[in-house]
């Protein structure tokens, strides 16, 4: 029996290993030095001019709602097509998550249907970038700008991704303050195991971001123990403990460092997938545009349901007999029992939203994966389709 191929593993070489070691050796494990140089070298790559680590994309998030001021009572707009955290952060202020559905064709927020979303207790708006291909960003920036909201880029999947030349993280136009956040999770374009970055060009929002991250405690609370730091310290502020280790960021320094080679592979995985897939009637390759670097972080296949004699759940079971691991990305919010028993929501609310989850089925795309692997996946695919596609006489019928 062939071996089981998982859905995510992370790329990992001795560089990791070597990185870790030497984080241990140092005797200083927790948030120091090498935190910092993540955070330096990490700007420099986006081109952004902040980033402050934490330890999740949740955590940047939140730290990033609560520098922007949400309070209870206010109404942010997203996407109900994204994971448990965007939204859930914004409860944690008291405040509203109001969905914009999304777009058919890349499952991107539809900024069309911002406007009539807007009322005058929206706060801000979070635009999610799914499976790392940037949404329309300048309109949503001159929406934003027009209605007095604050920009919170969901950009867990978006690493290393860019929208008209300017990379995911560096914002859309240098006159507009902005918060973009980034997700390290194990199975992310590079990984920490968890983790989270905070990129803003905002000093002001910056420091608080840095300050509410460890405690609410003033400057350079994390130098306190170093010969360069000082016992004294002040709490200005009841704040969190969201602080990324040095161990967490050595693992995050040498991934940065590889990380335009694994995205090279990604990209030639996805390209590989669109050429044996492209011409199948019963399946829609994911969206690209030329404005845009896609990080590829996820490969979301859609289904033609009614050329097919199996739903996607049965879909997914048969890649498993297949030995083949996929994913769904994702179970909308709004059906989620949390978000339909406190507001009410019925799945058509969102149709998109709805109607393109049931055919999504994500595939493996991630640089360890080799050749052999690849057209694994591919075989097992048109096999399945192969045993389950529709006859023109039922097609008719159907």
């Amino acid at each position: 029996m062939k071996r089981f191929l998982d859905f995510a593993l992370p790329d990992f070489d001795g560089t990791e290993l070597d990185s870790v070691l030497a984080a241990l050796k140092s005797g200083w494990i927790t948030t120091g030095s090498k935190v910092r140089q993540f955070e330096t070298s990490f700007a420099s790559d986006i081109q952004a001019r902040h980033c402050i680590a934490v330890n999740s994309c949740t955590a940047a998030l939140h730290l990033a709602l609560e520098a922007a001021g949400v309070q209870d009572g206010d109404q942010v707009l997203t996407t109900p097509y994204t994971f448990a955290a965007t939204a859930e952060v914004i409860r944690y202020f008291g405040a509203k998550p109001v969905f914009v559905d999304v777009r058919p064709d890349d499952l991107n927020i539809d900024a069309e249907l911002i406007p009539s979303a807007v009322t005058d207790r929206t706060k801000l708006i979070i635009p999610v970038h799914i499976a790392g291909l940037p949404c329309e960003l300048d309109t949503i920036a001159m929406l934003a700008a027009g209605y007095g909201l604050t920009i919170v880029e969901d950009a867990a999947h978006a690493f290393p991704a860019s929208y008209r030349d300017r990379k995911i993280g560096q914002g859309v136009v240098d006159s507009q303050d902005y918060f973009t956040c980034f997700s390290f999770y194990a199975t992310k374009t590079i990984t920490t195991g968890e983790g989270g970055m905070i990129a803003t060009n905002s000093d002001e929002w910056a420091e608080r971001c840095r300050i509410m991250s460890l405690h609410g405690i003033s400057k350079d609370a994390w130098k306190r123990y170093s010969a360069e730091g000082s016992w004294y310290y002040e709490i200005i502020a009841p704040g969190y403990k969201y602080n990324l280790t040095d161990i967490a960021a050595a693992i995050g320094l040498a991934q940065l460092a590889k990380a335009d080679r694994m995205w090279e592979r990604r990209k030639y995985i996805a390209e590989r997938y669109h050429e044996a897939f492209r011409d199948m009637p019963e399946l829609q390759i994911p969206h690209d545009r030329d404005d845009c670097q896609h990080a590829w972080h996820l490969y979301m296949l859609r289904l033609h349901l009614n050329t097919l004699k199996i739903d996607r759940a049965e879909f997914i079971e048969e890649m498993k007999r297949r030995r083949i691991g996929t994913s769904v990305h994702f179970i909308p919010l709004h059906i989620h029992p949390y978000y339909r028993e406190t507001y009410g929501y019925k799945p058509m609310d969102f149709p998109v939203a709805y109607t393109e989850y049931l055919r999504e089925v994500s595939l493996p795309i991630y640089s360890k994966m080799s050749d052999e692997d690849i057209e694994r996946v591919i075989a097992a695919v048109r096999d399945v389709v192969a045993k389950n596609r529709r006859t023109s006489v039922s097609l008719q019928a159907s």
